[in-house]
C-alpha cells in the first residue's frame, strides 16, 4: 500500500485561513517565513511557507488567503483542488521554478495537520510507522557572510566544546587551505560536505576547484559528497567514490533522482518542501525504500513548526541517516556554543493528534 493512500481519504473541513509572519536575522539576509493556519471543525492545522524571497512573504501577508480554499474534501481531493488555485494571488513569485512547490508544501502540510486533528489521530499512527530517535547533523559555513571574511575552524571548535558528540555537514569554500582541511579531519566530526555545485549567483556560491575536490575526497574518506559540480575535470575524481555522492538541490521528484549521474544513487536528500504536493513526497519515500536508496532530510531555515514537521518525517521515514534537521538553536552562532540544546539523536516528540512535533 502506497504511503499516500493511508491519508488520502481523511475527511477535511476548511472554514478559514490566516497567516502569521516570522523573521530571523540570518547574517547574509533577513529570513522571513509565513505560518499558514487553516481552521475548521473547531481545530487548526499549521504549515510553514519557506519561500526564500521576502517580497513573496510580504505580498502574501498583505493580500491575505487566496480564494477557493474553504469547503469539505478528502485530503486527496483538497490536494487536487489546489491544482486550480493560484497560491500567489498578489504577484508571481520571484523564483518561479521552486517557490510554488514551497508554498504548496505549506498549504498541504497545514491541511494534513488539520485533517489528522479532525480525525483524532496523528501521522505516524495513520501510516502505521513507529517514530524513532532522529540522528541529525549541524549544517554550517566556516566563514561569516561578510566581505573579505575567511573560513576558520574556531566556530566548529566552539560548538564541539559545548556539544562534544555533535556531527557536522560543512560547506567547503575556496579558501579552505591544507591546514584547515587537516584540522577539520582531525576532529573526526565531519559527516557530509556540501559542495554547492548547483548554486549560481547566490551568497553561497563556490567556484568549482578540482584540486579542492581531490583534497576533500582524500582527507575525508567516509564523508558524503553532496551536490558536486560534475565536469570533465571533476568526474574522474568522483567516479571512484560515486557511492559517496549524494544529491540535494536538484531533487524535486522521482524523475530527478533517476536523472542523477551514477544512478541509482546510494542515498539522496529528500527535502520535503522541494516536492510540493505531499503525494509526490510520499511517493519519493516509497520509491527510495523499495529500491534500497537511502534517504535523509533537509531543512530550509524554518522558523516555526515547519522545522518540527521535517523532524517528524525523519523520525518515521529515515531516522538513522545524517539528517540536516538540527533544532533551530544550532542556526544561532551564540546559542549553539552554550549548553542546553537537544543533542542527537532527538527523541520522538510527536503530538498526540495532527502532524506536529513538540518544539
Amino acid at each position: 500500500m502506497a504511503s499516500f493512500d493511508s491519508i488520502a481519504d481523511l475527511p477535511l473541513r476548511i472554514e478559514g485561513c490566516e497567516f502569521e509572519g516570522l523573521s530571523l536575522d540570518a547574517g547574509a539576509f533577513e529570513r522571513l517565513t509565513t505560518i499558514v493556519r487553516l481552521r475548521g471543525g473547531g481545530e487548526e492545522g499549521i504549515g510553514e511557507d519557506v519561500v526564500y524571497d521576502a517580497v513573496d512573504h510580504i505580498a502574501q501577508q498583505d493580500h491575505g488567503p487566496p480564494e477557493g480554499l474553504t469547503g469539505s474534501f478528502t485530503f486527496a481531493e483538497f490536494s487536487d483542488h489546489l491544482d486550480g488555485i493560484d497560491l500567489f494571488p498578489a504577484a508571481a513569485p520571484e523564483r518561479e521554478d521552486v517557490s510554488r512547490d514551497y508554498r504548496r508544501w505549506a498549504f498541504e502540510s497545514a491541511a494534513l495537520d488539520l485533517a489528522l486533528r479532525q480525525a483524532g489521530t496523528n501521522l505516524a499512527e495513520a501510516l502505521g510507522r513507529e517514530p524513532r530517535p532522529v540522528n541529525f547533523v549541524n549544517s554550517m559555513r566556516l566563514a561569516p557572510f561578510e566581505a573579505g571574511a575567511r573560513s576558520s575552524i574556531e566556530p566548529l571548535r566552539a560548538r564541539l566544546a559545548a556539544y562534544p558528540t555533535l556531527r557536522f555537514k560543512l560547506d567547503p569554500a575556496n579558501d579552505w587551505d591544507d591546514e584547515l582541511i587537516a584540522a577539520l579531519a582531525e576532529t573526526g566530526a565531519v559527516d557530509s560536505l556540501d559542495l554547492k555545485g548547483f548554486y549560481k549567483g547566490t551568497p553561497v556560491d563556490v567556484e568549482t576547484d578540482p584540486e579542492l575536490y581531490a583534497k576533500l575526497i582524500e582527507t575525508f574518506p567516509k564523508a558524503w559528497l553532496e551536490d558536486p559540480d560534475v565536469t570533465e575535470e571533476t568526474k574522474p575524481l568522483l567516479d571512484p567514490v560515486s557511492d559517496r555522492v549524494t544529491w540535494d538541490a536538484p531533487i524535486h521528484s522521482i524523475a530527478d533522482i533517476e536523472a542523477m549521474p551514477w544512478s541509482p544513487p546510494k542515498t539522496v536528500n529528500v527535502k520535503p518542501s522541494r516536492f510540493g504536493p505531499i503525494r509526490n513526497l510520499f511517493a519519493a519515500y516509497d520509491y527510495c525504500e523499495e529500491r534500497g536508496i537511502g534517504a535523509y532530510g533537509g531543512g530550509q531555515t524554518e522558523l516555526g513548526q515547519g522545522r518540527g514537521q521535517i523532524q517528524y518525517l525523519a523520525s518515521i521515514f529515515h531516522p538513522d541517516t545524517p539528517n540536516d534537521v538540527a533544532p533551530g538553536g544550532y542556526n544561532d552562532p551564540e546559542q549553539a556554543t552554550k549548553p542546553g540544546l537537544p543533542t542527537s539523536p532527538l527523541e520522538p516528540a510527536i503530538e498526540e493528534i495532527g502532524f506536529r512535533w513538540k518544539l
